[in-house]
């Protein structure tokens, strides 16, 4: 795979999957825009390590979740380097409840940026790849958005919601060369699931086929594949990355 003279945005790219991957899609040539909404450190320290290895990358701020801010990420990515090619929707939250007991602000907070972030920045990203004539965008789904799980009916409906989403932007836009596809880890270790119990942990790997946890790495993998004009004929799917949980 060979990205040399594309540029990506990676959101969500301080820290876990979308750590990984801009660093993936950095290595194998293109230039990379790491954003973040709160921690500046952890995204400067992201660019820090892509550019050691000789590549190009700067860190822009912006909570996606609002349509003024993903404009806002767009437009200094376009600044920067003149067009984009890659867009990783990889923005996301939990806030894991049973439904008895959520709130309407923990439900609405999860749709909110998980979502509502990916109409955001898919639509902010449209009039630049449509004038390319290029796109790939690879939206962060999960498991959860598949099959469901207890104690995320929040999270399950906004992951959910994406591969509707993806589907339907990809028969949207294909004719315009425009790829929309997605990714739905299994259990990865991040800091959004390193909070649970060892013992739900412990029986999310027994579920598993290969009978261990997935890493960000083994994630950024598949999304730089689908990035590439290697993945010239896929659009419109979701690939479960979950070890056979599935």
């Amino acid at each position: 795979m060979n990205l040399s003279g594309k540029v990506a945005l990676v959101t969500g790219a301080s820290r876990g999957i979308g750590r990984a991957c801009a660093l993936k899609l950095s290595s194998l040539g293109a230039k990379v825009v790491v954003n973040y909404s709160k921690n500046q450190a952890a995204a400067d320290e992201v660019v820090a390590a892509i550019k050691a290895n000789g590549c190009e990358a700067i860190a822009v701020q912006g909570d996606v979740s609002q349509f003024v801010a993903a404009q806002s990420v767009v437009k200094a990515t376009l600044d920067a380097f003149g067009r984009l090619d890659i867009l990783v929707n990889n923005a996301g939250t939990t806030r894991d409840t049973l439904l008895a007991i959520m709130k309407e602000e923990e439900f609405d907070t999860v749709i909110q940026t998980n979502l509502k972030s990916v109409f955001n920045m898919s639509k902010a990203a449209l009039r630049q790849m449509m004038k390319q004539k290029y796109g790939r965008i690879v939206n962060m789904t999960s498991v959860a958005g598949i099959v469901g799980n207890p104690g995320q009916t929040n999270y399950s409906a906004s992951k959910a919601g994406i591969i509707g989403f993806t589907k339907a932007m990809a028969k949207e836009y294909g004719g315009k060369n425009i790829y929309v596809n997605a990714v739905a880890p299994g259990y990865i270790p991040t800091d959004l699931t390193n909070v649970l119990p060892q013992e739900i942990k412990d029986g999310i790997v027994k579920l598993t086929a290969l009978g261990r946890m997935g890493t960000p790495e083994e994630i950024a993998n598949i999304v730089a594949f689908l990035a590439s004009d290697d993945a010239s004929y896929i659009t419109g799917q979701v690939i479960a990355a979950d070890g056979g949980m599935t």
